[in-house]
């Protein structure tokens, strides 16, 4: 005799996805330390990339700039701060903060930007081996979003969930 489970969490269409993001970030972390780039998060280098492009940013303006909230911002740069990959101090107003790449994130940052290149093309290549382009799922699930967000969606399904004994 089977036993169904009471655990929900055994079944899941969420978490392939979350493994798979995770499993390339995974990689791409791994070439880093293969080139010797040790500290270095995967997502730190769009904003050490908007940061050698741009020059030096307030914290809001690199948030606005990759579409972060300035607190999550504020959070990434002080663990950028920690690593040595950028600096902080006063911006004019001296209400906010003003972020620059130290030296050590400017010795890598044209290593960061081929390795984004690569990556960019490495996912192109996969697109092409498939018969829907994430890419393409992506912006479909965006275009559904906008007409009912996903909160609204798991709120629906609260309504109609059994309750707790």
């Amino acid at each position: 005799m089977v036993v169904a489970s009471t655990d929900p969490s055994t079944s899941s269409r969420w978490r392939p996805l979350h493994r798979l993001l995770a499993a390339m970030d995974d990689d791409i972390a791994q070439i880093y330390k293969d080139l010797g780039i040790s500290d270095l998060k995967p997502t730190w280098v769009m904003e050490l990339l908007r940061l050698e492009a741009g020059g030096p940013m307030t914290i809001t303006e690199l948030a606005e700039s990759t579409q972060r909230t300035h607190s999550a911002m504020s959070q990434k740069v002080s663990a950028m701060q920690t690593a040595g990959f950028v600096r902080t101090r006063p911006a004019r107003d001296a209400r906010s903060k003003q972020v620059t790449l130290t030296a050590k994130a400017r010795r890598i940052t044209g290593q960061l930007a081929a390795e984004w290149q690569a990556t960019e093309a490495a996912i192109a290549e996969l697109e092409s081996e498939m018969p829907y382009p994430l890419s393409h799922a992506v912006a479909d699930i965006q275009r559904a979003l906008q007409r009912k967000s996903f909160r609204e969606r798991i709120l629906e399904h609260l309504d109609h969930a059994p309750s707790a004994p």
